[in-house]
């Protein structure tokens, strides 16, 4: 298969092009920045150079987009251009020239307000049957790109597949209260108990939705680690995080104590991936377990593909408090918990 992937300097896009080769597709890749993944330079939004990328293409991964850390730097109207218009323009310009797989990078940030229950209420359980409430200009213009995705399919028969992914950059966290109490890799490794995913997973749900596209025809799936937790450790899970983590993974205690690392008092959602392992077949390798079983061997728990890619940042200049100005992104009206 002949793949277009926009967004190819990035996180995920470069990973998508180093994957595609080896799942035997030959990759084309198009972004704003030059990089060895970018074959063609420019803009999602400028249509002739969409319709000469996709000339001879028969699917496409769009991960290009502006993210929740742009919104320290990039006014809204930015991301309705790049996330709305630029999608439309990108669906458009494959119905017309019969591309027969289109999928989609969203994330699980289009959820929004239902991932925060008030206090007395149990642990969010993330399906794919929550309704999404956006909180800032980031999850809007996702979801909306989404509902394009949707519609385009209804009307012209475009096969579809969004995919709602959790964390899988390396960047430290924004959120400065967190920093200054738990170790980075303490906090990312917990979040794969409940909201993080490993690129290589990422990755190999991405190949999977484009080559099954075209039998799904629309679909919209959850991608994240499997959790170890059951739908019965909700209540537990919000005030008595650590005693649902040990009845599930105990051997989690002993390389926390080894690290000096401590465990989350409460963790507010998460994050149901069922609905993508049964329908697209995914088998996603990095969960929780997974992970702590390589830290007690002393390996590092990322995997092969997420250490190349390594971090790469959201914006082009270096700020005094890094990563990025975060008092920026919370007036511009986000959550430091999407």
């Amino acid at each position: 298969m002949r793949v277009l992937v926009t967004g190819s300097a990035g996180h995920l896009g470069e990973a998508l092009m180093l994957t595609l080769g080896t799942a035997g597709h030959e990759a084309i890749g198009l972004d704003l920045k030059a990089s060895p993944h970018t074959s063609l330079v420019g803009s999602i939004v400028d249509r002739p150079l969409v319709a000469r990328a996709l000339s001879g293409v028969d699917g496409v991964v769009h991960t290009a987009a502006l993210h929740k850390p742009h919104m320290a730097t990039h006014p809204s109207a930015d991301f309705v251009a790049t996330n709305i218009a630029g999608t439309l323009c990108l669906l458009e310009e494959c119905t017309r020239a019969g591309v027969r797989s289109f999928v989609f990078t969203s994330t699980t940030s289009v959820f929004g307000h239902a991932l925060t229950p008030s206090p007395d209420e149990p642990a969010a359980w993330i399906t794919e049957d929550v309704v999404p409430i956006p909180r800032n200009i980031y999850g809007v213009t996702k979801l909306a790109a989404e509902h394009l995705c949707e519609a385009q399919h209804r009307r012209y028969g475009l096969p579809c597949i969004v995919l709602r992914t959790s964390r899988f950059f390396q960047e430290a966290d924004d959120d400065r209260e967190m920093q200054k109490r738990y170790d980075q890799d303490n906090l990312k490794v917990t979040e794969y108990l409940y909201r993080r995913v490993d690129m290589e997973d990422v990755v190999s749900a991405h190949v999977l939705a484009l080559e099954k596209a075209a039998d799904i025809g629309l679909g919209r799936y959850i991608v994240s680690a499997t959790t170890a937790f059951s739908e019965g450790d909700r209540f537990d899970l919000r005030k008595h995080a650590r005693d649902a983590v040990r009845r599930h993974v105990p051997a989690y205690e002993r390389e926390y104590a080894r690290r000096g690392w401590t465990m989350l008092p409460g963790i507010d959602r998460v994050y149901i991936n069922a609905l993508a392992r049964s329908e697209l077949g995914w088998t996603p390798k990095y969960d929780f377990r997974y992970v702590i079983e390589r830290l007690s061997r002393s390996l590092d728990y990322r995997s092969p593909l997420a250490r190349t890619i390594g971090i790469k940042g959201y914006h082009a200049e270096r700020f005094l408090d890094p990563p990025y100005p975060v008092e920026n992104l919370v007036r511009a009206g986000a959550k430091k918990n999407d």
